[in-house]
């Protein structure tokens, strides 16, 4: 029978990841957590499930996931952050596929929690990861923090399974508005670094049309006033990205 790896990065998790390890324990063969040297309560956690812990300074988001995928000891992975855990209903379809792995990777629905409120709406549901993959046959690519699992092959087959990644998201406002600045900046780097450039059009546009999109086209407003300050939050970070993008270019020219 199919061997499984769980495989999470961590940094100051003891929030969420008991919840993490407790959906996992009996699905995979192995727990490998990467710790970017948390300084909370997530080691001595994480020892009380016999995880394979390893301690790595934050290589960025895409450079951690990838490192982590070494450490795992079977090419068959699931591939989680410490704030997410898998719904009972996904547990069994991943345990099912230890006997019936037919495709190269397999995508399910990310159910996200903000605030204490599930949300239903805007581009947060359904939130479509690929989380179930061979890392033979495929690596973790985009743009930091926005980073996804790629498979290698454009022809590579993939099967959706049945249940949700659960997310518990921001817990306060607050922490959402901290997270959305230290996100952009993140983004905003990254973008100067492949060479993208953000004229005032971009400025303009790509947050407006970012809030019209979850908010009307994928029925935000349906979440009620979380769903509202969800989509706002999706213009601000856009906005907030191509602003500080702009102030790279101005700083360093």
């Amino acid at each position: 029978m199919l061997k499984l790896s769980g495989v999470i990065i961590t940094f100051n998790e003891e929030r969420n990841i008991e919840r993490c390890l407790q959906s996992l324990v009996n699905v995979v063969d192995e727990i490998v957590v990467v710790d970017s040297y948390s300084t909370d309560n997530t080691k001595a956690i994480c020892e009380r499930f016999n995880v394979k812990f390893i301690e790595q300074e934050f290589l960025g988001y895409i450079e951690q996931k990838n490192f982590a995928l070494t450490q795992a000891s079977y090419n068959h992975v699931v591939s989680l952050d410490g704030d997410e855990a898998l719904s009972e209903t996904l547990q069994k379809s991943i345990i099912d596929l230890k006997s019936n792995w037919k495709f190269d990777g397999y995508y399910a629905n990310r159910f996200n929690n903000f605030c204490g409120q599930w949300i239903k709406y805007s581009d947060w549901y359904p939130n479509k990861k690929l989380r179930v993959f061979d890392k033979t046959k495929a690596e973790w690519k985009g743009i930091n923090p926005h980073d996804n699992v790629q498979l290698h092959d454009e022809n590579a087959k993939t099967g959706h399974l049945k249940g949700d990644i659960l997310h518990w998201t921001y817990q306060t406002y607050e922490e959402m508005d901290k997270k959305t600045d230290y996100f952009s900046t993140i983004a905003a780097k990254a973008y100067y670094d492949k060479g993208k450039t953000a004229p005032i059009w971009k400025l303009i546009w790509n947050p407006s049309w970012a809030f019209f999109k979850a908010f009307i086209l994928r029925l935000g407003f349906l979440d009620g006033l979380n769903g509202f300050r969800i989509c706002y939050q999706t213009w601000k970070i856009t906005y907030l990205k191509y602003s500080k993008l702009r102030d790279l270019y101005r700083t360093k020219a």
